[in-house]
């Protein structure tokens, strides 16, 4: 709501104050077509149950703009379809800044 009425104006004021963000829309609004997503990893999981097996698949998705920003969303789901999808929007919620620079002084001795 607060980013609807823009009473916020960039993702980094969502992290200044240490609000959490609840809807995906909102990574969508401030950062929409730059960020990119790249499906890690999509396993099978298996829980055992009186009848046999029952098998859903686990999805690892990634999601960033190549410029400072990095979410991990991690969804398990009957279908592999569903479970990127979800995994996606769950990546977009968990979406942090990435604190970028040089600490070191190694170089030259």
């Amino acid at each position: 709501r607060l980013v609807k009425d823009m009473k916020i104006k960039s993702l980094e004021e969502i992290y200044l104050f240490s609000l959490p963000i609840k809807e995906s829309e909102i990574i969508d609004f401030f950062l929409g077509s730059s960020l990119k997503d790249e499906v890690l990893k999509i396993m099978p999981v298996q829980k055992q149950t009186r009848a046999g097996q029952r098998t859903r698949f686990k999805a690892f998705v990634a999601i960033g703009d190549y410029n400072g920003h990095v979410g991990l969303g991690v969804k398990c789901s009957k279908e592999v379809a569903t479970a990127i999808r979800g995994a996606i929007i769950l990546a977009k919620l968990s979406i942090v800044p990435v604190r970028r620079g040089y600490w070191g002084n190694k170089i030259g001795k």
